[in-house]
């Protein structure tokens, strides 16, 4: 199977349903974060691994949390999977955390900055020439 096919795509989307579907109803972890959400997924082409890319709503240490929760469920996440998803192997899954949407936040607010540094500074031309 190539790794951008037709049914490569369905199996990550799928996967990727399922997963958060787990995540969110199925582990009982008081170490992972209520507003975590699997914002891609790839499964390789032999179906032997899959990465998950997890984002957490909160700071640093919930994020470690997370994710050091996510690693030790594992094993029962892989049997949820293989439970709910029919395929040929259960890939073994490795979480990586997603730093796309704070990284956005970020940049948003930087640019909001400079916008309003901008604005001040137009007022203040806009101030000098009017005297």
């Amino acid at each position: 199977m190539r790794k951008n096919s037709v049914k490569n795509t369905r199996i990550n989307g799928e996967v990727q349903r399922v997963l958060a579907e787990i995540i969110r109803s199925g582990i009982k972890d008081p170490r992972i974060a209520p507003m975590t959400s699997v914002v891609a997924v790839e499964v390789a082409p032999d179906l032997k691994t899959c990465k998950a890319w997890i984002s957490v709503l909160g700071d640093e240490k919930a994020q470690a949390d997370t994710l050091a929760g996510l690693e030790s469920a594992e094993g029962y996440i892989r049997g949820q999977l293989a439970r709910t998803i029919n395929l040929r192997s259960t890939p073994q899954i490795h979480f990586i955390m997603d730093q796309s949407i704070a990284y956005g936040v970020n940049m948003s607010k930087r640019i909001e900055e400079v916008m309003a540094a901008d604005r001040e500074a137009a007022e203040v031309n806009e101030g000098n020439r009017t005297e």
